[in-house]
């Protein structure tokens, strides 16, 4: 492939995806309660789970470092590359996207990093759009495009059931936290520019769940789509989401991916997370 694709690990994409589709992913590392682990090799969502529903919880999340970059782009490109397109978590929530930076400026114009602005699938298909154009002989300015054009066209919505796993790590600030709190609202968030936003509020999970579905149609508009449904610990509500999205959406619904939040957005989001990522086709 003359331009290999790069990812981290809050992609979120099945095993089998990151194999037909050659990508190299890089994984964030997780410490929760002392012990450090990489996410989805070492440390994994039951892991965060445990963790979070203890009486002591120490949770933090750290980018990759620049070296682990720098040297999984050298060796890409060493191994017959010609060129690498390094798609990442939103700037506004890790430092990886500075961390892919400071490696790409080391190896001068063939390397090319990409901020999804997003993260789980609002990550992965973006990704999935960079490496169906590698695939298809792209060249670098071609395939980092197609990135940036998927981008555009993903939106992200979750539903948490408090506050203050975001507020705990800095991804929310307090007075929002504590006004959810007294408030006991349930509330549901979206990523406009790459940060965390509260977009709604509703009073029980189930009405969470059903404000995800619409606030999800409404994304799709008139498009064809694909979708992402990510959970943490709770099953039940991807497939409530799920199958109310396949029963509103029809026969303009194409590829559908559900997978369980890794350690990483785990930490971040807590136990109850419900997510809905919307990608229109071009």
């Amino acid at each position: 492939m003359p331009v290999a694709v790069v990812t981290d690990s809050t992609a979120y994409l099945p095993p089998e995806l990151v194999r037909a589709h050659r990508l190299t992913v890089v994984p964030l590392t997780v410490v929760l309660n002392g012990a450090e682990g990489l996410e989805g090799i070492e440390t994994f969502p039951a892991d965060a789970t445990r963790v979070l529903g203890g009486r002591r919880v120490s949770v933090s999340t750290s980018r990759p470092a620049p070296e682990q970059f720098a040297r999984t782009y050298r060796e890409l490109l060493d191994g017959g590359a010609d060129a690498v397109v390094s798609v990442h978590l939103s700037a506004e929530l890790s430092g990886t996207v500075e961390a892919a930076q400071l490696a790409a400026a080391e190896l001068g114009d063939r390397v090319e990093v990409v901020d999804s602005r997003s993260t789980g699938m609002g990550l992965g298909f973006p990704v999935l759009a960079a490496a169906t154009a590698a695939a298809a002989g792209a060249d670098l300015p071609e395939v980092r495009q197609a990135a940036l054009d998927a981008v555009d066209r993903t939106t992200i919505y979750f539903y948490v059931d408090t506050l203050e796993f975001l507020r705990r790590g800095g991804r929310i600030n307090a007075a929002e936290a504590l006004l959810g709190t007294a408030l006991s609202v349930k509330p549901i968030m979206h990523m406009p520019d790459g940060a965390i936003v509260v977009r709604d509020k509703v009073r029980t999970a189930s009405r969470g769940v059903a404000r995800l579905v619409d606030l999800a149609v409404e994304a799709a508009g008139d498009a064809e789509v694909d979708l992402g449904v990510h959970h943490l610990a709770a099953p039940q509500r991807a497939a409530q989401l799920l199958a109310a999205l396949t029963e509103r959406l029809g026969d303009r619904l194409h590829d559908t991916y559900v997978s369980e939040a890794g350690a990483v957005v785990a930490a971040h989001a807590g136990p109850g997370l419900a997510s809905v990522v919307v990608h229109r086709r071009p």
